[in-house]
């Protein structure tokens, strides 16, 4: 009978050491709503800002600045869908800006920079690169514009403008910059 009177007090000692410990316990913390995070859209940055430009005598005026990635402004970069290098029916509205351009000033000679992102080896890149700049050089030799004031290269994946690891940076990475070399 000891026993079971022992083993009685045990558990009442218990349950009242529970309740009260319930009672007493911590305060709850309010929650905290966070704002949630913006989705990210692999679709290329949105058309820049008007280029600033200075007039470089003969007629013609020059860009001074950059319009996107490493392009001289007042033309554009185009971008590319993963592993291809057709110029995309929504980037033909640029390919056009860039030649009206160059009709323009027959003076300017540019380099087409082909860029790739990360994804895929490096002498596979150099390649697709190479394919990227060559496809803007043929589209806008087909618009009237002399293959002898093109110059094609690639960089591949070796200079991105945006060092992350997801689609949007790797959507800017795919891309051709088209840069002037003579004014």
């Amino acid at each position: 009978m000891n026993s079971v009177k022992t083993k009685l007090i045990l558990v009442g000692l218990l349950t009242v050491g529970m309740v009260v410990g319930s009672m007493s316990g911590c305060a709850k913390k309010p929650v905290e709503s966070k704002p949630a995070a913006p989705t990210v859209s692999a679709a290329p940055a949105p058309p820049p800002p008007a280029p600033s430009r200075t007039d470089m005598g003969e007629g013609i005026r020059m860009p001074d600045a950059i319009s996107e990635g490493r392009t001289s402004a007042p033309m554009l970069p185009v971008y590319f869908d993963f592993d291809k290098y057709n110029i995309r029916p929504d980037m033909k509205a640029r390919m056009q800006t860039d030649a009206k351009f160059l009709a323009d000033n027959p003076q300017v000679r540019i380099e087409i920079q082909g860029n790739c992102d990360e994804r895929g080896t490096n002498e596979y890149n150099l390649g697709l690169g190479e394919r990227r700049a060559k496809s803007a050089k043929d589209y806008l030799t087909k618009m009237g514009i002399a293959p002898n004031r093109m110059d094609v290269v690639s960089l591949g994946e070796e200079q991105p403008l945006d060092p992350g690891h997801n689609e949007a940076a790797w959507a800017k990475n795919r891309r051709d910059d088209f840069v002037i070399v003579k004014k």
